[in-house]
Order: C-alpha cells, then structure tokens, then sequence
C-alpha cells in the first residue's frame, strides 16, 4: 500500500481519538435560549444564564405583595467546565411542586443540592429547590427545562397551591412495632401513640467526637395505623450519600420536604434531608428502610465512583 493509499485510514483514526466538539457541548446563550424557550444572557465572564419570574402565584410576605425582582425569581447558570459545562439554579417551588420537580431533576440526571424556604410569614408558602450538574449545555438546558415544565404541569392543574399532601388524614391508634422494626431491621420506641426509630451516627467538630446523643441521627417516626399512617424524619448524610438517598425517598412515594445542613464546621461535613410520607405503616417502613440501604451502598462505594453527566439516569 502507498502513503498515499494510507492517508485516509490515518486521517479516520484521527477523527475517531479527536475530543467530543459536537454543537451539543458548546456553550452559547443563544442555544440555551432556543432549548429553554426564553431568552438567555451572556455575562461578560461568560456565564450563560436563563431566569422565569413567578409571576404565577401571588405572594404576600409581611404583608407586602412580592414582586419577582424582590427574591422570587427562578433562574439557571450554565458555565464551561473542561470540555463540558456545569449547570447550578435556584427554582421558586410551591408546596406542592416540590416533589414532582424533583422528580423532574432525577429524571433528567441533575442533582438537588437544596431545599429550604427563604421568608418568614410568606403566604402561600414559597420554598427554593437548588440544583445542579455537569455535562454537555444541550442535555443541562433540557432538564432544567423538564424541572420548570414540571412546576408549570403543577399550578396548569391546579392555580392555587394545594393546602396538604393528597390522600386523607390518619387518626392516631396502634400500630404493629415489631413489625416497623423487623422491616426497618432497628428496634424503636413508642411513646404517646409515635413509633420512633434512631440511629446514631458520629463525627468530629472543634477536636471532639460527638454522634446522636448531640442531634446527629437518622430517625424516623410513624403514627396513625397500620393502614393508614404517616412518617416524618431526617437523614444525616456525608455529601456522597445525599442523591441516593433522595432518589431512595422518591421512588418509595416518600415527600422531601427539606434539605439542609444543621451544623458548621464539622467533619465531614452533614447533611440533613427532612421527609414526610403517608401510606401503609408497612409500605412506609419499607421506604425508609431502602433509602437506608441506598445510603449505605454510596457509604460503601469508592470516592468519587458513580457520578455520570446529566441525561444519563438510574
């Protein structure tokens, strides 16, 4: 064979090692825009950002009707990272968009990294539901997308923002404890009609060790009956240990309803998702139970191992 009838393979096996340059992992606010459906922005360090006013919703906090501008905008930030970007945004959530926006993030491959509220004596209640992730623009603009269209699926159905969770009210009564405990596989106690089970967990701050007796538990607590209860709680959980736990909750129907740190300083680092369920007394202890399985996989699994860009999903 002649070097000239080897110039094309050469050139192929060039191609095939040549970095992804596909339009999909460029970064450019007027892309972004067209897959958001809003227009974009380009800061002078060139961040591309996107923003949805709640206009939506009436406000009041303190008495005073919020305006968007005030705090109650939702918007994304998308930032070259490499070869690829990186995505972070706050979105305004109602309380009963919480969950299904959520869902939207996992789906889509991003994580939640927050959730909390930002106001006092805000009426209808106004939480903030921070996300982020990694990968190609294209993939991170099309699930901040599915996060907002979420939202909007929400207040579309239904204006004004639910008062409760769906389904009815439990009453307080008996619950089978031994049972709780077997599936959960904790022993509990009970006290004024509320099963509750703890589990300690331990770290260091200032130089000292301390664990639950000082607030570092994981618990839940189930009251109603066994066919119809509830269950609240906190997950204490290292960094690596918060998606899969939260991705754990929702699969088993369970609420989010806050994510947060309780202390500052710490090593490692906590962090604390609060959650609320309502089911079968056994259904709920069977999905804390896998979130405590989820989360002792990922206190299991090597640093750094299983983190994938956004648009590819469990």
């Amino acid at each position: 064979m002649s070097r000239f009838q080897r110039w094309p393979l050469l050139v192929l096996a060039g191609w095939l090692t040549l970095p992804d340059q596909s339009p999909a992992c460029d970064l450019g606010g007027e892309r972004i825009g067209d897959i958001m459906g809003i227009q974009a922005t380009t800061t002078p360090d060139g961040v591309v950002r996107v923003g949805w006013p709640r206009k939506d919703v009436r406000v009041r906090v303190d008495g005073l009707p919020l305006r968007p501008f005030m705090g109650l905008g939702t918007w994304a930030a998308f930032q070259k990272s490499g070869e690829h970007a990186m995505v972070m945004g706050d979105t305004v959530v109602f309380e009963d968009e919480v969950n299904p926006a959520m869902d939207a993030a996992f789906r889509a491959g991003l994580d939640v990294t927050a959730l909390h509220n930002h106001f006092l004596f805000d009426d209808p209640k106004v939480y903030f539901m921070h996300i982020g992730g990694s990968g190609c623009p294209d993939e991170l603009a099309k699930g901040v997308r599915q996060v907002w269209d979420a939202v909007k699926a929400v207040r579309k159905q239904r204006p004004q923002p639910a008062k409760q969770f769906r389904g009815g009210v439990p009453e307080y009564g008996k619950l089978d404890t031994a049972g709780l405990a077997r599936i959960v596989g904790h022993a509990g106690s009970l006290e004024d009609e509320i099963f509750k089970i703890t589990i300690g967990r331990d770290a260091e701050m200032h130089g000292a060790k301390f664990g639950g007796s000082m607030g570092l538990t994981t618990w839940a607590a189930f009251a109603g009956t066994d066919d119809l209860a509830v269950v609240d709680g906190d997950f204490a959980m290292t960094a690596a240990e918060v998606q899969p736990v939260l991705k754990a909750l929702r699969k088993a129907d369970i609420n989010v309803v806050a994510l947060h740190n309780h202390m500052i300083g710490e090593a490692p680092a906590y962090y604390f998702v609060h959650f609320w369920g309502k089911g079968s007394a056994a259904d709920l202890a069977r999905g804390f139970q896998g979130a405590l399985e989820a989360q002792q996989a990922a206190a299991e699994k090597p640093k750094g191992a299983g983190k994938r860009p956004a648009g590819e999903r469990d």
